[in-house]
């Protein structure tokens, strides 16, 4: 069986899709059965076989990401691939080139919604343009085979667009990369920090939507007991409130570094109020941290009283209050249930055969990779036993 991945939100600089697609490229590596390709404006020259350049260009406001130029290119491209199956990760020209390819190939197509673009165009061009482009998203998706999303709160908003049908598909975690045994005791000492302060990390982008404006407020609330590390784009500046002690180091884009650092720390920060999904808290809590995050959006989803301690949305005073409550109790039980939690439910080896039998029940009955499903051996018994049915 031959997968193409589709999406102009693949880079090398990371992120939840390109982390998505990463590790679904090396687990369906490990299976005999099936061949994966990649294909994104934002494959670098000279890459391998599995990633594939498609035409693009650089516009203001896309992270860095690229536009790709032509729907009828991609489709071209993708004829040529011939797959067995398309996934796509956004809606825009790679969305509409796979519907293309569908048609002439006969091949299912799957989307799976990333990002909360209406959110994202709300807050940028305000709600009649935010309408629309629900209005949008209802035509395109109504169009797939199959809708994916990776949260619950957004197959309710794929619900709420009239969008039926789509189904909830959580991403993952590699648990021997994100583990406990990675903690490194050097890197208290390389902060200077005594024994009795907590260590708090933040990692991810250093943007608005991520709330650090609260998280740094609330550190000035926490005083010298508490310490953040934060690990992102070491460019960006902000201002440190008063008595607020925080360390910055560069973003990781090895995850045994990331995972050596999260490990390393007590409590893991999280103020975001609008994650689709929250990879960096799942990461965290494969590392055996406890996290601390807000009741909205769908981190909420991850985190529980057994793993953590959520906060009010947009509230200084709570998250400080959430952070303090959590570092009083017993953090090596709140950590290892979330190890446990993580490794149980959200390891990529589950997540993707539960993905595969998505993809299986697309696909003729007669197809060799669905008789004998990729990775079944690796999901849990109720999940083999769907797999099977």
């Amino acid at each position: 069986m031959h997968i193409v991945d589709l999406t102009m939100f693949y880079a090398a600089e990371g992120g939840g899709v390109s982390t998505y697609l990463n590790a679904k490229s090396v687990w369906l590596a490990r299976q005999a059965q099936a061949r994966h390709t990649i294909l994104s404006p934002n494959v670098g020259a000279g890459a391998v076989s599995s990633r594939q350049r498609i035409p693009g260009l650089s516009l203001p406001g896309l992270h860095g990401y690229r536009m790709p130029l032509s729907v009828a290119a991609i489709a071209r491209h993708l004829r040529l691939l011939r797959p067995d199956l398309v996934e796509v990760g956004d809606a825009g020209h790679c969305a509409w080139a796979a519907l293309r390819a569908r048609d002439r190939l006969g091949i299912p197509a799957v989307a799976f919604y990333h990002s909360d673009l209406p959110r994202l165009i709300a807050n940028r061009f305000g709600a009649h343009a935010s309408q629309l482009t629900r209005r949008y998203l209802a035509q395109l998706y109504g169009q797939f085979d199959l809708v994916l999303a990776p949260s619950r709160l957004m197959v309710g908003q794929l619900q709420s667009m009239g969008i039926d049908g789509a189904l909830h598909q959580p991403l993952g975690v590699d648990c021997r990369i994100f583990h406990p045994g990675r903690r490194d005791a050097a890197l208290r000492e390389r902060l200077g920090l005594a024994p009795d302060v907590r260590l708090l990390v933040y990692a991810g982008r250093f943007t608005a939507d991520k709330k650090l404006d609260v998280l740094l407020k609330a550190m000035g609330l926490l005083g010298p007991a508490f310490h953040l590390l934060m690990v992102g784009p070491i460019e960006a500046a902000f201002d440190v409130p008063p008595g607020a002690r925080i360390s910055r180091i560069p973003f990781q884009r090895d995850q045994r570094a990331l995972a050596r650092i999260l490990a390393s720390c007590d409590l893991l920060v999280h103020p975001g109020d609008c994650e689709t999904f929250g990879l960096i808290v799942l990461e965290a809590m494969g590392c055996g941290l406890p996290v601390v995050a807000t009741e909205a959006g769908a981190v909420a989803e991850l985190v529980d009283e057994h793993t953590g301690m959520l906060a009010r949305p947009n509230c200084p005073a709570s998250l400080a209050e959430a952070i303090s409550c959590a570092s009083a109790r017993d953090l090596a039980t709140l950590g290892a249930n979330a190890r446990r939690k993580a490794a149980s439910s959200f390891d990529w080896a589950t997540v993707f055969a539960q993905l595969l039998m998505h993809y299986c029940n697309l696909l003729p009955l007669d197809s060799p990779s669905c008789k004998t499903p990729i990775g079944a051996q690796d999901a849990p018994s109720y999940v083999r036993a769907r797999l099977y049915q």
